[in-house]
């Protein structure tokens, strides 16, 4: 059994639901060591959330995006935690709807992801900055 893990640094994006996959394999020349494993990606924040889901299209990226702001709304009078201002109560909320980490499997030195999936870094705030990530890689 072989374990790897290390942190990482997403580059900072803007406001959105971005396909971040390339950028977490770049970070993971240790993928060929493994031949039947796991991937766990887990973000290290409470206002940006991670999951996976179409890679193809770029309109499935806008409507996430509409959909999540249309659920979540800012400025609502009933929040209390606004001192870091209009996004950042709806931000904490998303996040824990998508979650913090992700399981994936790892065949054969790759992400074992299906043919129109990539993972998804959802960035909720209007200035959120770069994201760290720990991957923790294991397997055979």
């Amino acid at each position: 059994m072989k374990f790897f893990q290390k942190e990482i640094k997403l580059k900072a994006r803007s406001r959105g639901f971005h396909i971040v996959t390339d950028e977490i394999e770049k970070h993971l020349q240790e993928l060929q060591e493994i031949n039947a494993g796991i991937l766990q990606v887990f973000i290290k924040h409470t206002s940006a959330g991670i999951t996976i889901n179409e890679n193809a299209d770029p309109t499935v990226l806008e409507d996430f995006e509409s959909h999540f702001n249309e659920m979540v709304p800012e400025n609502m009078p009933y929040y209390k935690h606004t001192q870091e201002g209009p996004d950042d109560m709806p931000a904490h909320i998303k996040a824990s709807l998508l979650g913090n980490s992700l399981q994936i499997p790892v065949t054969r030195g790759k992400l074992n992801l299906g043919t129109w999936q990539g993972i998804y870094l959802a960035e909720h705030r209007n200035n959120g900055g770069a994201r760290k990530l720990v991957l923790s890689l294991y397997g055979v």
